[in-house]
């Protein structure tokens, strides 16, 4: 794909264009080895930018795995509360990031972020079937009728049949692990409040095959490696 040089700077420096002209009118950006001062000049992934020395990697798009903490909304913007793109947005100025799934703003954990628009539909889209892990904190014990229930699809109270779900128990009976092939609107309690039980804490943990960077603390965020896209990919398309 080919792309004006000032467009290229721009988006990968997170400078304006007319900073980007000052550049370049400094003759302090090569191409392929060769001082450029003109920005018109179309270049792609194969050719050497560099600028003051530095060589920039053009991406096309980016791909974020965010640690949502609590209070925080999926969102590109809110007058009211702070969103997940709040949260990076500094770091990628030019970029036009959006959540690729939602999490509730009392909900923790893997939120994906990306301008990829395609990506992003292709992993909510049902027929893809992309997994989410959550831990869940309840605040009932259940019994082997509920994960029997979850297994075979939990029709909601307003009569929504859902796809089988896997409902895993942990060493501590008021912690479970949940694994989703779907996303409907507050799915995980309103699959719960169907036998009455209510969710107390909810955390993603996995978008497909790729689990929540352990290191990463509420808030921190880090781009996914080429081979993490790469398996969401597979994930879609297997």
């Amino acid at each position: 794909m080919l792309i004006r040089l000032d467009k290229y700077i721009s988006d990968m420096v997170g400078i304006s264009r007319q900073d980007t002209k000052k550049l370049l009118s400094k003759s302090v950006v090569t191409v392929d080895n060769k001082i450029v001062k003109k920005g018109d000049i179309k270049v792609n992934e194969e050719n050497v930018v560099v600028v003051n020395g530095k060589k920039l990697e053009y991406k096309q798009f980016v791909y974020i795995m965010l640690n949502k903490p609590k209070g925080v909304v999926s969102a590109t913007d809110d007058k009211n509360d702070v969103t997940v793109v709040d949260l990076v947005k500094d770091n990628y100025p030019k970029r036009n990031l959006f959540p690729a799934g939602r999490l509730d703003k009392t909900s923790t954990g893997f939120v994906l972020l990306t301008d990829d628009g395609e990506f992003a539909h292709d992993i909510l889209a049902p027929k893809k079937h992309v997994l989410k892990e959550y831990i869940v904190t309840i605040d009932k014990e259940i019994n082997n009728q509920i994960i029997e229930n979850f297994n075979s699809g939990v029709t909601l109270a307003d009569g929504t049949v859902l796809k089988s779900a896997t409902l895993i128990p942990t060493e501590d009976k008021f912690v479970v692990k949940v694994i989703l092939k779907q996303g409907v609107y507050h799915q995980i309690k309103r699959m719960f409040g169907v036998f009455d039980i209510g969710v107390n804490e909810l955390h993603r943990t996995k978008i497909g095959c790729i689990s929540l960077d352990e290191t990463l603390q509420g808030g921190e965020y880090r781009e996914l490696f080429l081979e993490e896209v790469e398996k969401i990919y597979n994930d879609m398309n297997g």
